[in-house]
């Protein structure tokens, strides 16, 4: 049994957020039937970003990569 729990987020996904200021933190809305919420702590929200921007980094570098 798998202990990770898997999103595929694609282009055509709705995304939104939403600001729980009174909680310090901020929920992200995946999708719109079945939606799955992310509640990300303030203090966690720049982990968060340098890890997306991390990813992104490396798939560009895989990339370029590719075409050479």
């Amino acid at each position: 049994m798998r202990d990770v729990v898997q999103v595929h987020i694609t282009a055509d996904l709705p995304i939104r957020s939403r600001t729980l200021s009174y909680a310090d933190r901020v929920e992200i809305r995946l999708g719109k039937a079945f939606p799955v919420a992310l509640i990300v702590d303030g203090p966690a929200l720049a982990q968060l970003g340098d890890a997306i921007a991390a990813g992104k980094a490396e798939l560009e570098q895989a990339e370029k990569k590719g075409e050479g």
